[in-house]
């Protein structure tokens, strides 16, 4: 075997793929869960309503511990970190597995919420911090496949297990495999942390006020791909399209395929020519979704979807950690996320205003679907504009590509 060229050091490294596998499978995890909570809420006898609401508390707690995230990744080194987080979330799968009452729900909810308020900004910055910064943009694509197989593989295995051996079981099965994580992780190699003389509670202490514009493009990006995710089984439903959970194979399939080209295309030419590109197809494809009328319609667009959100959020990750000095990319880190958040929660409740109002007024439930769907460009667009407005007022990227954005 060929040793690495000088100019192209590896992305697979021991620490990387370690830092793989951890995010992999706590991802994994969510997504299992995304179908299972819902379920076990039901089953304890929540309504619709409350349903709702033990779905929804987790993003309220991710996005309410946000400010601690980024002060902590200054203090905290990120290896221990990461098993804490990991800790908090083996308790909340635990408590999940003990519930008998939708409040002890709930608090397993909220654990988790916060839990994974802090993994996704550490496991980010850890991921820059075992990349070469030459390949920082392919790096963070290549990292954010194992979401995108979390994706298509977790609400199946999810499934799969409640109907072989129950919640409480498959809850606990998931608590064990959080303690082999939050090991692996104790044992990953981590930068000391800085210990500043001044680690007093400050706005820049969880903000990198560098990277307040890609996590402002994030929010609309985000926002709009979670109207993807919350409404389209139900969309396919009143469109009566049957197997519509395949969307996110497809999806999935097409995110395996273009993260890793499209990063290393951003290494060599600049993020520009993967971000603006990716955020004409992602518009594209609300177009498709808001038209289709059969499966294979839907796994087209979720194709086109992937092609174009897929390619353009890891760059815009990108943008945001390059626009720190690398000590400071945990905080750059929590700053997207906070953007991601916001749009986690904000848009699926605008999605759902305009199918309500559109009902309202007369429409059939698949017409106010489109019409949402459709709507669902506009955040799309300005975030393009965004984007396109940031690179008049663009400093360096902190980076060895050799290509700024």
């Amino acid at each position: 075997m060929r040793p690495p060229r000088a100019d192209r050091p590896p992305i697979w490294t021991a620490r990387f793929v370690s830092l793989f596998l951890i995010n992999f499978v706590i991802t994994f995890a969510q997504f299992m869960t995304l179908v299972l909570v819902p379920k076990l809420a039901s089953s304890l006898g929540a309504s619709s309503l409350m349903v709702g609401v033990v779905a929804g508390v987790f993003a309220v707690t991710a996005l309410a511990v946000r400010p601690a995230v980024g002060w902590t990744t200054l203090v905290v080194r990120h290896n221990y970190l990461l098993a804490g987080t990991v800790g908090l979330i083996l308790v909340a799968f635990v408590m999940y597995g003990l519930s008998d009452s939708v409040p002890v729900l709930i608090g397993a909810r909220l654990l988790h919420g916060a839990a994974m308020g802090f993994l996704a900004p550490v496991t980010l910055a850890m991921a820059s911090e075992a990349l070469p910064p030459s390949r920082m943009a392919q790096g963070i694509g290549t990292f954010s496949l194992g979401q995108a197989l979390s994706t298509a593989l977790g609400p199946s295995v999810g499934l799969w297990m409640l109907a072989s051996v129950g919640y409480r079981t498959s809850f606990f099965i998931g608590a064990g495999v959080m303690l082999v994580s939050a090991i692996m992780a104790l044992r990953l190699s981590s930068p000391p942390a800085q210990r500043p003389r001044d680690v007093r509670f400050r706005w820049s202490s969880f903000i990198a006020s560098e990277a307040l514009l890609p996590a402002a493009v994030m929010f609309f990006l985000a926002g709009a791909f979670s109207g993807v995710n919350t409404f389209i089984v139900l969309y396919g439903e009143a469109r009566g399209v049957e197997e519509i959970g395949l969307f996110f194979a497809a999806y999935a399939l097409f995110i395996v395929l273009s993260r890793p080209l499209a990063g290393a295309l951003g290494d060599a030419r600049g993020l520009s020519i993967v971000i603006i590109p990716g955020m004409v197809v992602f518009a594209i494809s609300f177009v498709l979704i808001a038209n289709v009328d059969s499966l294979a319609g839907f796994l087209l667009a979720g194709a086109v979807s992937a092609l174009g959100y897929g390619i353009c959020q890891p760059a815009v990750q990108t943008w945001a950690l390059t626009s720190v000095e690398p000590d400071r990319r945990g905080l750059a880190s929590n700053t997207n996320y906070i953007g991601v958040d916001l749009g986690y929660l904000i848009m699926p409740i605008v999605g759902g205003w305009i199918v309500a109002a559109d009902v309202n007024t007369g429409a059939s439930t698949q017409a106010a679907y489109s019409m949402m769907y459709l709507t669902f460009i506009v955040p799309v667009a300005v975030g393009l504009i965004l984007f396109l407005l940031s690179r008049r007022h663009r400093p360096p990227r902190r980076t060895l590509a050799p290509t700024a954005p």
